[in-house]
């Protein structure tokens, strides 16, 4: 007997962006969009050299396969490739994903497209795939990112002191936040109202 795999591959779609499986198709897009504010030269967190993208997509492609990532192109409202994003470290047998290994190109960051991705990817974790808690990781020092996280009402678990090893060779400490099942209703709301107020 075969089991499907879960998450299922999927299509979300809002007014801002719409995720898409990843493939080789996005290629071109997102080498365009790693080229936009030469992203992979910021050493704390890790995006594709545009000639690498390519080779990221397969990596991607090849843990999808292996049940532990689903991996989506993040499209504009044009259909254009602008970034990446992902359910990893996929756990069925307590129904928990992270949301990860995300990044957009610069000209589309501090923008709607973030918050409604989230939006999404939340929503059909805890509406649709049932999900007990969605998990967000990031370098400790990436404050960027952890403001982000925080804004959309994730909670701090922990620090993973001396937890991965960085391409330049440094070590990162990991902050790990998550939303648990009944957080959702309050976090659907506000994310919601940060997608409608006047910016």
């Amino acid at each position: 007997m075969t089991h499907s795999p879960w998450p299922p591959i999927t299509t979300l779609r809002g007014t801002h962006a719409a995720l898409v499986p990843l493939s080789q198709d996005h290629a071109d897009d997102l080498r365009a969009a790693s080229a936009d504010g030469d992203l992979n030269s910021l050493w704390y967190t890790t995006v594709p050299a545009p000639a690498a993208v390519p080779d990221e997509i397969e990596r991607r492609l090849a843990l999808r396969a292996a049940g532990s990532m689903l991996p989506f192109a993040v499209l504009d409202a044009t259909g254009r490739a602008v970034g990446m994003t992902t359910y990893m470290n996929i756990d069925a047998a307590t129904r928990r994903v992270e949301i990860g290994s995300t990044w957009y190109r610069q000209s589309v960051q501090r923008g709607p497209i973030n918050t409604e991705c989230k939006l999404m990817l939340l929503r059909h974790a805890f509406e649709g795939l049932n999900c007990l808690a969605v998990e967000f990781r990031t370098h400790h020092i990436n404050h960027q990112s952890r403001r982000a996280i925080e804004r959309l009402g994730a909670k701090l678990d922990g620090i993973l002191r001396a937890h991965m090893i960085m391409a330049n060779g440094t070590i990162r400490d990991t902050a790990v936040y998550s939303i648990t099942a009944p957080e959702w209703p309050t976090v659907k709301a506000h994310l919601e109202w940060q997608l409608v107020r006047p910016r």
